[in-house]
């Protein structure tokens, strides 16, 4: 493999702003990262605890090995879109070691609406599911939840992806035995009782975890019979007369060790399918990528830089190298695993398409795992481009990446418009897990171009009625485009929607990628049917 140089300078005062303005962006995001990690008020947590109960994210810490990496997933979730529910919709989810085993941790954060189940909540915990299925990661559901928000309905009840997709996931993982645990350390009413209730095996605190179908007031309405939440859905209930649930724990610590004993009984963890080497760090610093990235986002980053300061010992086997160069493709290994690498260099021309729909070809035979690492405006276009078969070549790119049944995983590192971000394993590809830098922007297209697209199309309209534009008149119209690309567009968006997994630190990316790899090393190999190429 090649060794990366770098002709980057740390002390190019260009270097020094845009690092500046990177780390103000980094800065924003670590005190977002606070808010989440919070969870409620200060009055909810008082009161979580005045009843004996560890907080959410402590019940997590104590699970999990100590010492041990947590990786949070949609950390961000629901920021901004539910008043008075702080980023991560009232549930926290994430990957974790138990017993020395991966495991996917789905934990409700009662501080937070008495863990209310909003729109996002269960698209959330859909979300780490999704992981977890694709990963075959045991999942440990800490379930303390006062049920669905019900003026949310339309959010929560009758689609796919929404409550009743959590059920479905948990039956068909099971079928596929992919492990599943519930530790009940609170309420856990109405549907959401079914939640535990489709687990291999759960624990249930005594005189804190109630699992029923209809509580004591709903009982009495439906059937005018009387009756008290313990003897009604009481841990000493289930485990002694209804069979629901499985052991009972004396308090959070003893359910949480016991959940550690299940856990370690589980069978013999997966073998890993790949030769793992030793894991070699970049010979330049990966602190260094924040100086890379412009502060002008018009102004591209050199992905090659970005490599250097990324994949293992800066080792990069280029793939086509004088060929589309506008997509950079090659071999590397992170963390020890060989990945193989789109990076984009430019906007998308029949040759880096082509080229693009080779190489994963090539990874696929090979079940060699994908990343994708977006910054492009597009596929090109004009006439030139039309007769040159872009529209073909695109469809090569695309099919051979949506067909691709290797792992594959998408970083927004700028830009991502249009088909350009499709193509680049986009969201509705299914990339095993997709996360954004805190400066990453997507859209159908960039905020200039909507405007001056729509302006264009209005202009015509009025050219049919015999009417004329000033250009006052025209700014005033493309201005209220432009602002709803600007809001659009953002990696907070994208993170507040779970379009993306998570915005992380580039300095954090090649971490996250060593453990996505290591989870992914320990799944089955899939053979690649691939569609239909035209030719």
């Amino acid at each position: 493999m090649t060794i990366l140089s770098s002709r980057a300078s740390t002390a190019d005062p260009e270097f020094q702003l845009n690092r500046s303005a990177y780390e103000a962006l980094i800065a924003r995001l670590h005190e977002r990262r606070r808010k989440a990690l919070a969870g409620g008020p200060p009055k909810a947590r008082e009161k979580h605890l005045a009843r004996n109960k560890i907080l959410p994210r402590d019940r997590v810490e104590v699970l999990l090995d100590p010492g041990s990496p947590f990786l949070e997933l949609g950390m961000l979730a629901g920021e901004g879109q539910y008043d008075g529910v702080p980023p991560g919709a009232s549930i926290i989810t994430g990957i974790g070691l138990v017993q020395g085993r991966p495991c996917m941790i789905i934990a409700n954060d009662a501080t937070v609406k008495g863990g209310t189940y909003y729109g996002m909540t269960c698209k959330k915990h859909v979300r780490a599911q999704q992981i977890a299925w694709a990963h075959r990661l045991p999942c440990i559901t800490l379930v303390d939840s006062g049920g669905a928000f019900l003026p949310d309905m339309a959010n929560i009840f009758p689609d796919v992806g929404q409550f009743g997709s959590i059920f479905n996931n948990q039956v068909r993982m099971s079928a596929e035995g992919i492990h599943q645990i519930a530790v009940v350390l609170g309420p856990c009413t109405a549907g959401g009782a079914y939640i535990p209730a489709l687990c291999d095996e759960i624990v249930i605190v005594k005189e804190q975890g109630f699992m029923y179908l209809g509580g004591p007031e709903l009982t009495f309405a439906a059937t005018g019979e009387t009756v008290d939440a313990e003897s009604l859905g009481g841990a000493h209930m289930h485990c002694s007369l209804s069979g629901v649930t499985d052991h009972i724990a004396h308090d959070d610590r003893h359910a949480l060790a016991l959940t550690r004993e299940i856990v370690r009984e589980l069978g013999e963890p997966p073998k890993p399918r790949w030769t793992k080497q030793p894991s070699l760090p970049p010979r330049f610093d990966p602190r260094e990528i924040h100086g890379l990235i412009s502060r002008d986002p018009k102004i591209p980053t050199d992905t090659r830089e970005i490599l250097a300061r990324f994949v293992d010992d800066s080792r990069f086997q280029e793939f086509k190298p004088l060929y589309g160069d506008t997509l950079l493709t090659g071999f590397a290994r992170i963390h020890g695993h060989e990945i193989g690498i789109l990076a984009n260099q430019g906007v998308l021309f029949p040759e880096s398409a082509m080229k693009a729909a080779h190489f994963i070809d090539l990874c696929c035979q090979r079940d060699i795992p994908l990343l994708f690492m977006a910054d492009v405006t597009g596929f090109m276009v004009g006439r030139a481009a039309e007769q040159s078969g872009i529209a073909k070549a695109g469809a090569k790119m695309i099919t051979a990446m949506a067909s691709a049944n290797v792992p594959k995983y998408t970083i927004i590192i700028g830009a991502s418009y249009g088909a350009g971000y499709l193509a680049m394993c986009g969201r509705p590809f299914n990339p095993t897990a997709m996360f954004a830098w805190p400066n990453a922007r997507a859209a159908i297209m960039g905020p200039e171009q909507a405007a001056t697209v729509m302006a264009l199309v209005r202009r015509q309209i009025n050219k049919t009625e015999g009417r004329e534009w000033t250009p006052e008149e025209e700014e005033a119209f493309k201005a209220p485009v432009r602002k709803v690309y600007e809001d659009f567009q953002p990696a907070d968006n994208f993170s507040s929607n779970l379009w993306a997994d998570g915005i992380i630190d580039p300095v954090e990316t090649r971490d996250v990628m060593g453990l996505m790899l290591d989870l992914a090393s320990r799944t089955a190999a899939k053979p690649t049917p691939f569609g239909i190429f035209r030719f």
